[in-house]
């Protein structure tokens, strides 16, 4: 397996977090992903690359994947942010930029206001991700890691590859971000196998929090099976998308699945989601896929609520290799710090090459 990483993540370094109404030291940190390629180096996983290792990381090619996935004026404002917000007062700098305020129902989106906060909210759906001097650097650098790990898989040079990126991407939007994340790694992977020349591709989300962005981004097409295992929307962030009735919309009805669990779930009740969502997978007729690698399923994870053990994981690399497809990982969430290299290593090694 080949193991792109992304050595621009720690640009993004938030300060704080709004989470259960105070603000706390952000959860989703540059340790994360030192630990996991600490861990994978140890176990030998890999080779390791970066994307100045590979051809092609900022061309037009990724350039057009990038503008359509995402919306061209949300990518403005991502680039701009950043000078925006520090312009409306020197003192800006020392702090994250968050935001506060939001257009709900009812509330015009198509006009893009002039105000920082409000065009900060437009662009945003929680107060918990805090844009910083380096966010836009580190998320458009894990982008180009997440185009070269799929291009190298479509290239046929490796069967498999995992992205290792932060931050995470499978809660943004085409315009939109949220749960820590900017801009969706795994939709671009999708994206890039599908412009490669796979004719369906599916995403197969195994992060405990429901992939709210790549559903959306995806959802009316049916070139794109998404799945999606994670924790019961009436409980768990990010609430507002997730539940079992969500099938698509147009083109895409019936290439959306959704599994949601209740808190408290443990590994043989997650495994059987597993297999229902594998099955999907077969009947869609699949000939690639990205799987969104969460491992904040993991029982000691502090903001989640299943109850998986870290040998788990390598049965659950075993069951995705069962596909037997070309396969892209991206590199989502788990916040216990200490063991999320050794969640993500099992699922790899589960996996094999």
């Amino acid at each position: 397996m080949l193991i792109v990483h992304n050595p621009d993540h720690a640009l993004h370094a938030g300060r704080h977090e709004m989470f259960r109404g105070r603000l706390v030291p952000c959860h989703e940190v540059p340790q994360r992903l030192d630990h996991v390629l600490a861990e994978l180096k140890h176990r030998g996983i890999g080779p390791l690359v970066t994307p100045a290792d590979l051809p092609g990381g900022d061309d037009a090619a990724f350039e057009s994947v990038l503008q359509r996935i995402h919306a061209p004026r949300y990518l403005r404002f991502l680039e701009r942010a950043w000078a925006d917000w520090v312009a409306l007062a020197p003192a800006n700098a020392e702090l994250d930029a968050l935001p506060s305020v939001w257009p709900v129902r009812g509330f015009r989106a198509d006009v893009e206001p002039a105000n920082f906060a409000a065009r900060m909210g437009l662009y945003s759906f929680d107060a918990g991700t805090p844009l910083t001097a380096g966010s836009w650097a580190a998320a458009r650098a894990g982008a180009q890691t997440a185009v070269l790990a799929a291009r190298a898989v479509a290239a046929a040079s490796t069967r498999s590859t995992f992205a290792l990126t932060r931050p995470p991407g499978h809660h943004a939007g085409a315009d939109f971000f949220g749960g820590y994340c900017f801009l969706n790694n795994a939709a671009l992977a999708a994206q890039t196998l599908r412009d490669a020349g796979f004719e369906r591709v599916a995403v197969l989300d195994v992060d405990y929090h429901h992939g709210n962005g790549t559903q959306s981004i995806f959802e009316d097409r049916a070139d794109v099976l998404t799945v999606s295992i994670h924790g019961d929307p009436r409980t768990e962030y990010p609430f507002f998308l997730g539940h079992a009735d969500e099938r698509g919309h147009g083109a895409g009805e019936g290439f959306n699945l959704n599994l949601p669990l209740p808190r408290g779930t443990g590994f043989e009740r997650w495994r059987e989601a597993l297999q229902q969502a594998l099955a999907a997978v077969r009947i869609f007729g699949a000939q690639a896929l990205v799987v969104p690698l969460g491992v904040d399923t993991f029982e000691g994870d502090p903001i989640s609520g299943f109850t998986l053990k870290s040998a788990d994981y390598l049965a659950i690399g075993a069951d995705l290799a069962t596909l037997a497809l070309p396969t892209v990982f991206t590199f989502e969430g788990g916040y216990a710090v200490a063991e999320v290299g050794i969640n993500v290593a099992n699922v790899l090694e589960g996996f094999g090459g």
